[in-house]
């Protein structure tokens, strides 16, 4: 059985605002007692050996009107201690001339192995026109593209630009791109979320940042999509391990369950 989690984010502690801080302190209190010690490829890796989890994307961001910058280059040198780590890049067309050039040389020069676009923190639609070299270079590369959609309470975060329904252009201008939406439209668009990923074969549910207990109430016809749903923790924001627990204990088959932990990541990571 192969195991991942989808959604880690670290960062040295200055790259993110105090906000932000206060935030993961309360949903992650231990995280805070050493900060450098847990959010570094050591203690991430513990982490994951104590959830049972063997592999872990890592995600890079150019938010800085919300979360902060968390450099391409430092989310693959944190990468590179690992091969267990998976290093995913970030572009914002605001702040890049050329965002295609920039995740081209993230995958090539950097091996990274993934894209993360942050429409509600960048306040760009995921298919603005700006974006479409980008998401032909990932599927040019065969690599996956992961959007935030849903809510976000980070001061800055516009909602409306996260907004599932915006992934369908995607999915269809580009039908080989692995789409792949992060937090299943947290909160208002649980219902798109669920029909793109059914009516889409390119398109993924990746449930990062929702109350595993509270799966089933999301997605009551989550059996349905096996092969399309996807683990991600939403670390410092969340407990590896208490996600973890949190999956195993729903009321699925086992089968199930070994695909949405690790089996359909993989296949979308190439592992």
């Amino acid at each position: 059985m192969v195991t991942v989690d989808f959604h880690l984010h670290v960062g040295k502690y200055e790259m993110y605002p105090r906000w932000v801080h206060e935030f993961q302190r309360k949903m992650n209190p231990t995280i805070y007692l050493d900060y450098e010690k847990y959010v570094s490829p050591e203690g991430i890796l513990r982490l994951l050996d104590e959830a049972g989890i063997e592999y872990g994307v890592v995600l890079a961001e150019y938010n800085p009107m919300v979360t902060g910058i968390v450099p391409n280059e430092y989310i693959a040198e944190f990468c590179g201690k690992s091969e267990r780590l998976i290093a995913f890049a970030s572009v914002n067309p605001w702040l890049m001339a050329d965002p295609a050039r920039k995740f081209e040389e993230a995958l090539s020069k950097l091996k990274m192995r993934g894209l993360k676009i942050y429409p509600s923190y960048q306040h760009v639609y995921p298919n603005d026109e700006r974006l479409y070299p980008v998401y032909r270079k990932a599927e040019e590369f065969g690599v996956p593209v992961m959007f935030h959609t849903g809510s976000s309470i980070f001061q800055g975060s516009k909602i409306k630009y996260s907004n599932p329904i915006y992934l369908d252009d995607i999915a269809v201008d580009f039908p080989d791109l692995k789409i792949v939406m992060a937090h299943g439209g947290r909160g208002l668009w649980y219902k798109e979320a669920f029909f793109l990923a059914r009516t889409h074969r390119n398109v993924y549910l990746e449930v990062s940042g929702l109350p595993p207990k509270n799966l089933l109430k999301y997605f009551p016809e989550l059996e349905k999509i096996p092969d399309k749903v996807i683990f991600g923790s939403d670390f410092p924001g969340a407990t590896i391990k208490e996600c973890v627990e949190g999956i195993g204990s729903l009321p699925l088959p086992e089968s199930l369950k070994r695909k949405i932990l690790g089996e359909n990541a993989a296949k979308i990571l190439e592992l």
